[in-house]
């Protein structure tokens, strides 16, 4: 049968629990505070504004005005194929809207929903990269790194590196005038 802690062992017991949860405790408000965290967080909030702005703009502002100049009679995000007929299908006017064929049971492929997704998704990047060039421009620290191809080992490394990091061949030729 086991023997149940005296008063001293569980006061024990207890204060050494105690002192692991204060010392867990003040790990991650250290950790949840320190500077590099607080950074990530307000750069991961900052994309995310920057995110939405930049896909409200390219849905809203540059797509319907393309939508006009290109034959397209609705938006881009509207135009869809149908794969496979609903039960309501009506096969003079077919389906005039995305959501009225999903919701017949249509079997459609959403391809301009693809088309605006994909122009978000370059129009995001372009303009971080824009961000990031004129970063560099104003900075010592550069955001977009330049890189070369080892000859040896195919890995890539800075170019202004003299020696790969990955095999430790020289850049410059020095092994090949060695030879």
């Amino acid at each position: 049968m086991p023997r149940l802690p005296d008063d001293d062992e569980r006061r024990e017991l207890l204060e050494r629990g105690e002192q692991q949860a204060r010392r867990l405790f003040h790990d991650f408000i250290d950790f949840a505070f320190s500077e590099n965290i607080l950074e990530i967080a307000v750069g991961l909030i900052l994309a995310s504004a920057f995110t939405a702005l930049t896909t409200s703009f390219i849905s809203d502002i540059l797509l319907p005005p393309l939508s006009i100049i290109l034959p397209l009679n609705r938006n881009i995000d509207e135009k869809f194929a149908v794969l496979k007929a609903g039960p309501n299908y009506d096969d003079l006017d077919g389906y005039t809207t995305l959501a009225q064929a999903q919701l017949d049971g249509a079997v459609v492929l959403a391809y301009g929903a693809f088309i605006n997704k994909l122009v978000n998704f370059l129009g995001v990047g372009l303009t971080l990269y824009c961000i990031a060039r004129i970063y560099q421009c104003f900075s010592h620290d550069p955001i977009i790194k330049h890189t070369v191809k080892c000859r040896y080992c195919k890995k890539l490394v800075s170019d202004r590196a003299v020696r790969c990091v990955n095999c430790t061949s020289w850049l410059d030729g020095r092994e090949e005038r060695m030879r």
